[in-house]
């Protein structure tokens, strides 16, 4: 074959995306090498999914994630042998404990070039394995195309337990440089499964029998549908409704179904259920503490509560929900919703209370926020009564996913506005978001929570009975010397900003980049 004939040939990258497209992928989020030089030629040759470039791999992971999380679609993200894998690793574990589907694209060598032990090389699929449902690392030229075809179907096949929904594609250059048969078909979409009318049945006993009743709702448990129903229920019943502490996505504000959420601390979860008699899984698991703490129980159930199942992870809960209150009479009951309330505007000065305040106060309507730090999460409680949201939480307590995740949420609606909620320990984890949203002209505002310090360490060392903190363990909860200027490093990355100076400038500052285009960065010391 001639060059000019192998040019025109389809070869294996290029029959990948564009099966890869037809199977409904519209996204690629890439830090490319040189393995994938022919995946980037054959994104540019398949224009119909777009392109996005990230500075560093735990933004097209975590970016990946919003996408997936607003969407209910797997992008793809497109990444550089085993240590840009590696890169991506701790928001791909936040994706995992999300539920959120997902393709990865790892480039390797090809098999004759491995055994030379050249600088990259590494074991991909141990790196992998950590986070994927789906593996595949042995593709040729001509099962590429199919192999990508699978990878899409696994991203939406629910899986048990915390196995998640991402795919990683481990893809030989020789496969992609390979002359291809074409792309494949889309594969049948895999459908959830159905709870029982046994699991139904002793749900509607357990309730009827009296006592306190709580739901514990989570993964397709929090889908709007599902929290309908879930509602209908508990104006029947007078069964408490609660989320975890960090789901992966709740839509909210007036209008939406008023659910409870789950508190940090496991004294405070606890306390939050005690007086529970009988506690209802919804697709998720008996809440457990985040950490391990010396004489507190990790399982985290009141004594003489009874748990019960409603539904796995796996299962379909606005199905068993529907036929749940249905089987209780309550399918005719209205849906208790979060009511509108004015928030007053704070003043004085900043501290993470005004903050939030303000936050509540000046929330657009529908607007998206993506949370990684303690302030945001406690902020979701007082925004409900503000304007409708979607709340996207940190899963997996991998810092350094908001600006990620707001990134790509922002990918994913971008006739909606964003906020990402960060504390300044986590967001420096992943600063190069900025340059993203600059690039892509994404509407996403940074707000800052800068305290300067690690400041949950410096509660979970309280919470040790420490009295008094040495200069070695204060230096190492301490991220104030020299401070972070978040404007000026936002400036360098082509993001506007400004320094919030009191309450009031930061309401302003919020509204003002709301109806601006475009990202921004306040900064406001808490």
């Amino acid at each position: 074959m001639s060059e000019d004939q192998n040019d025109a040939a389809m070869n294996g990258a290029t029959a990948l995306i564009e099966t890869l497209a037809d199977c409904g992928v519209e996204l690629c989020i890439a830090n490319p090498g040189t393995s994938e030089m022919h995946l980037v030629q054959a994104l540019d040759r398949v224009p119909k999914m777009k392109s996005v470039l990230a500075l560093f791999e735990g933004v097209c992971t975590g970016a990946a994630d919003g996408y997936a999380r607003m969407t209910g679609k797997p992008a793809a993200t497109l990444l550089h042998l085993g240590p840009g894998l590696a890169n991506g690793i701790a928001n791909l574990h936040n994706a995992r404990r999300a539920n959120s589907p997902m393709i990865n694209i790892v480039g390797n060598h090809p098999n004759y070039h491995v055994g030379f032990d050249a600088p990259l090389t590494s074991n991909i699929d141990t790196l992998a394995r950590n986070y994927s449902a789906w593996i595949k690392s042995e593709s040729t030229e001509t099962t590429l195309a199919q192999d990508g075809a699978d990878a899409f179907t696994a991203t939406l096949r629910q899986t048990p337990g915390s196995q998640g929904q991402i795919a990683t594609l481990i893809m030989g250059a020789d496969a992609a440089w390979g002359e291809s048969k074409g792309p494949v078909a889309p594969n049948a979409l895999p459908q959830r499964s159905k709870a029982s009318s046994e699991a139904i049945d002793a749900v509607a006993a357990t309730i009827d029998t009296g006592g306190s009743v709580a739901l514990l709702l989570e993964h397709h448990g929090v889908s709007p549908e599902a929290l309908a129903y879930a509602s209908k229920i508990s104006v029947k019943t007078g069964c408490r409704l609660f989320t975890g502490t960090f789901p992966a996505r709740v839509d909210g504000g007036p209008g939406n179904p008023e659910v409870e959420r789950l508190p940090y601390f496991p004294e405070q979860v606890l306390q939050t259920l005690a007086g529970v008699d009988h506690l209802v899984l919804v697709g998720g698991e008996p809440p457990a503490s985040f950490f391990a703490y010396r004489g507190i129980p990790g399982q985290l159930i009141p004594k003489g509560c009874n748990v019960s199942r409603l539904t796995q992870k796996e299962e379909d809960a606005v199905d068993a929900l529907a036929r749940l209150a249905k089987r209780l009479g309550a399918e005719n009951e209205s849906v208790k919703t979060y009511e509108r309330r004015e928030i007053p505007r704070p003043t004085g000065d900043l501290e993470t209370k005004t903050i939030i305040q303000a936050v509540a106060a000046t929330m657009p309507a529908g607007l998206i926020v993506a949370t990684d730090s303690g302030g945001g999460n406690a902020a979701h409680a007082f925004c409900q009564n503000s304007e409708p949201n979607s709340w996207l939480s940190l899963t997996g307590g991998a810092i350094g996913q908001g600006g990620p995740v707001a990134t790509g949420a922002a990918l994913a609606c971008p006739d909606r506005p964003v906020l990402a909620m960060l504390g300044d320990g986590g967001a420096a984890y992943t600063n190069q978001s900025f340059w993203t949203q600059a690039r892509e002209n994404l509407n996403v505002t940074t707000l800052i929570f800068a305290n300067h310090s690690y400041n949950i360490l410096n509660v979970e060392y309280a919470r040790l009975g420490v009295t008094e903190v040495g200069d070695i363990a204060a230096s190492l909860f301490d991220i104030g010397s020299p401070e972070l200027d978040w404007v000026a490093m936002a400036r360098g990355f082509g993001v506007p900003g400004a320094h919030a100076k009191d309450a009031e400038d930061l309401c302003r500052l919020l509204e003002e980049s709301y109806k601006t285009p475009g990202p921004f960065v306040i900064q406001a010391r808490a």
